[in-house]
């Protein structure tokens, strides 16, 4: 049985310092993130002193992830990212490279397809080649339909118009209930129809105030929604687990932290340790092997 590992987010530039001193904490992956760019850092040197790190542990590399914008014009660096992880993947023992689907900055989702087909198509021809899925996040970064400058992969109307215009059976999804919750939509009924096409999961969760929603609406001058570590939201995670296992779900569930407004600061490590505990309940404990 697929073992449905619960692991965290750690960014990559910190990977070395930060993961041999949580590693003890009972995390099962650990998904490696680059906010904007790689910069310069040496992935095959990075690799070989994870696996040494690793070596001995049941604990795997999830995912490499780059958040960046790779359909503005003339943005070789963000295209070259994603090939540098496409191409250094397996070196990790991963199969998957995650982040943004990149936007036309200010323009509709609409506007935004063929650019995204121009860019991406390559990219999963060469990641088809050597066994590489992608991921697209479903973050809006502060972006809607008619305008955003990061990213277009942020509901399921855009992702049906996504995967038309490029239907590459690598490319998916890294989803999230936190980013379906804050714009009111319900990610139970989401999860069941689009988890065939999700790859990874990342463990955020969110909290609604539907008091202030009704005192005040969703424009008013009072925060309605909080980003959440799982186990201090409003999502059962029970119920999403069960939806990923009757899809067959083979990815993992790493928790994003760092967006808590209670957990956080020296309260981070805490809030990811109990939600890593919570998220081990939620698939059901420990695996038991049956007599029968």
């Amino acid at each position: 049985m697929h073992k449905l590992r619960i692991g965290t987010l750690v960014p990559g530039n910190m990977a070395l310092k930060v993961i041999p001193q949580i590693l003890p904490l009972g995390f099962e992956s650990f998904g490696l993130t680059f906010w904007e760019t790689i910069g310069d850092i040496n992935l095959p040197q990075l690799a070989q002193r994870l696996q040494e790190i690793l070596e001995g542990h049941d604990v795997v590399i999830s995912s490499l992830s780059v958040s960046n914008n790779a359909l503005v014009e003339d943005n070789d660096k963000a295209v070259d990212d994603w090939k540098q992880l496409i191409d250094h993947a397996h070196l990790f023992g991963t199969d998957l490279v995650t982040g943004f689907a990149g936007r036309v900055v200010n323009e509709p989702i609409e506007k935004c397809i063929p650019r995204f087909r121009e860019v991406f198509e390559p990219l999963a021809k060469r990641a088809e080649d050597q066994g590489i899925r992608l991921a697209f996040e479903n973050c809006g970064m502060g972006g809607n339909w008619h305008r955003g400058g990061w990213n277009i992969a942020h509901g399921p109307t855009a992702w049906e118009m996504m995967f038309d215009a490029l239907p590459a059976e690598n490319i998916g999804l890294e989803w999230e209930p936190c980013h379906q919750l804050v714009n009111l939509i319900d990610p139970v009924p989401q999860l069941r129809k689009w988890a065939h096409r999700i790859f990874h999961v990342h463990g955020k969760d969110a909290t609604i105030a539907w008091d202030i929603i009704r005192e005040y609406g969703i424009n008013g001058p009072k925060a309605y929604a909080w980003h959440r570590t799982p186990g201090f939201g409003d999502s059962n995670w029970t119920d999403l687990i069960t939806i990923l296992r009757q899809s067959n779900y083979q990815g993992t569930i790493d928790i994003e932290g760092f967006h808590d407004p209670v957990y956080r600061g020296d309260l981070e490590m805490t809030g990811q340790v109990r939600s890593l505990h919570y998220l081990k309940e939620c698939r059901g404990g420990d695996f038991v092997p049956s007599p029968y």
